[in-house]
């Protein structure tokens, strides 16, 4: 549970990530949001997105936009 009563959300990491110690980040889903946090700080700061946020976000990776040139 939560501080608000709720479950806490589960989070999960990437199955591209490798090894354990990798650089990585966890998502984990709401109803309305989605988190995300350093896979090696998990009491750490953790982002908040709304879905339609979220949405954009992949919508802008699958177009390319976060290629490096």
């Amino acid at each position: 549970m939560n501080d608000f009563g709720k479950p806490a959300p589960r989070f999960r990491k990437s199955t591209f990530s490798g090894a354990a110690n990798a650089n990585c980040v966890e998502v984990g889903f709401e109803t309305s949001a989605v988190l995300m946090r350093d896979s090696k700080d998990k009491g750490g700061p953790v982002l908040r997105f709304s879905v339609g946020e979220w949405e954009a976000f992949l919508a802008g990776v699958k177009a390319g936009e976060f290629d490096l040139a």
